[in-house]
């Protein structure tokens, strides 16, 4: 074989997001001992907002950090905006990042914090104040901007974090898992918040362990499991290959038996079995099948307690994927 035709033969480097690429990996690898954190993954990640996905441990905040410069791979390279993260110190200007872990001046106010965050990007004591002004307004801490971190609760932590990471204005934005702990009415400022900087064309990448939350904010994924790619591109894709196996559903009603009874006419239903709280039921179209449930149980004056599925989470979708 010559090398032109072993170069056509090389895989192709996986592209997510829409238009120039903005972040460059090639065969990254880190282990630590024994155990492998990510394991040669290359990836080009575009403009708009990228949802890295993966249940707990998978290696998301271990690629997180190589791709930010915190931690140098063993084997690889990245760039960001084509610089070298580890020997051009200036892309860091152009870099946001919320980590996963608090790391606060507790003390401090939030227009304090920020302020001295933004100052260490080299702009002066009267923009960086300026900034932090905006960045908290951003994401609706303006009222709140001069009390203490530590009367935060940890959804006004988490939106602390994101105006930090904001407030000098960066065109790539890392944030790894910034819903957690947040009540609904800050997740929901924090979903539009995302998708509003993804619509201004920044490269955003955040990082969650659940489907649903990622749904809202992007189409665009990447899907990581013990530390490699297994699936990249559009969630609805990546849906579709989900929903070609059964899938499970978990229901608490006032008349099993009977209910079972109704559903095994439908030609979707593959399987029905008695729990100690009612029924689990596997059907071939999930969509279709959460519709009816309720619709039938109203029909026939059934009340339906509970409807839950084991499927819908991320484990479980990875489990489906790697098998």
């Amino acid at each position: 074989m010559n090398q032109k035709q072993h170069e056509t033969q090389q895989p192709q480097v996986p592209k997510i997001g829409h238009g120039d690429v903005v972040i460059s990996a090639r065969r990254i690898s880190l282990w630590y001992g024994p155990v492998i954190g990510i394991n040669n993954i290359s990836v080009d990640l575009c403009q708009g907002v990228i949802g890295l996905l993966g249940p707990n441990g998978a290696g998301k905040s271990t690629l997180m950090k190589c791709l930010t410069g915190q931690l140098t791979p063993k084997t690889g390279t990245v760039s960001i905006l084509k610089k070298n993260i580890h020997t051009d110190a200036s892309v860091f200007m152009q870099i946001g990042l919320v980590p996963e872990q608090d790391a606060f001046y507790e003390d401090m106010s939030a227009l304090q914090f920020v302020t001295y965050l933004t100052r260490l990007q080299g702009f002066t004591a009267h923009d960086a104040e300026k900034l932090a002004k905006d960045a908290l307004g951003e994401v609706a801490l303006t009222d709140r901007q001069n009390d203490a971190i530590r009367s935060f609760s940890k959804g006004m932590r988490q939106r602390v974090k994101i105006a930090q990471a904001l407030a000098h204005k960066p065109n790539v934005l890392f944030l790894d898992e910034p819903l957690t702990g947040t009540d609904p009415i800050g997740r929901r400022h924090i979903i539009d918040l995302v998708k509003k900087m993804g619509d201004e064309n920044k490269t955003v990448i955040v990082s969650s362990h659940v489907l649903h939350e990622v749904e809202q904010m992007t189409s665009d994924i990447m899907l990581i499991n013990r530390g490699r790619i297994l699936a990249d591109g559009n969630v609805y894709h990546i849906r579709n290959m989900i929903d070609d196996h059964p899938h499970s559903i978990n229901l608490e009603v006032s008349e099993p038996r009977r209910f079972a009874a109704l559903l095994a006419e439908y030609e979707d239903i593959v399987s029905i079995e008695f729990t100690s709280r009612g029924l689990q039921v596997a059907t071939k179209k999930p969509d279709e099948c959460y519709a009816r449930i309720p619709a039938l149980a109203l029909d026939h004056n059934i009340t339906l307690h509970a409807m839950s599925s084991p499927d819908n989470n991320l484990m479980a979708v990875f489990k489906y994927l790697v098998n």
